[in-house]
């Protein structure tokens, strides 16, 4: 009984020191502090490109084309510009995509 609680505790004190090694281990990997691991990987912020394409190309002649173009620009570069037409200026990645014939790929 003696040995079985001895052996309990010598466990518990190397799971604790294992743990405590670790957690001094990612701090000094991140820096010191947790935030600086979430500035250097940004999350691009989240877009419904459905909806904001569904808007972008409501005037479309040809919806089904520019959906499908917009939405592959969306994918890519998580902005659509506002509005129906132009500025393109407001998403530069969205404006700088070219197709195979260096024509702009977003409607």
């Amino acid at each position: 009984m003696k040995l079985l609680s001895i052996l309990i505790l010598a466990l518990l004190f190397i799971q604790a020191f294992v743990e405590a090694t670790s957690v001094s281990l990612s701090q000094e990997d991140a820096g010191g502090n947790s935030e600086s691991l979430l500035k250097k990987h940004p999350h691009p912020k989240t877009i419904n490109c459905s909806y904001a394409c569904a808007r972008r190309c409501k005037k479309s002649s040809r919806k089904n084309v520019c959906h499908r173009a917009c939405k592959t620009c969306c994918a890519r570069c998580h902005c659509v510009p506002p509005g129906t037409y132009g500025n393109k200026d407001l998403c530069p990645c969205y404006a700088s995509l070219r197709t195979h014939g260096n024509r702009p790929k977003c409607p």
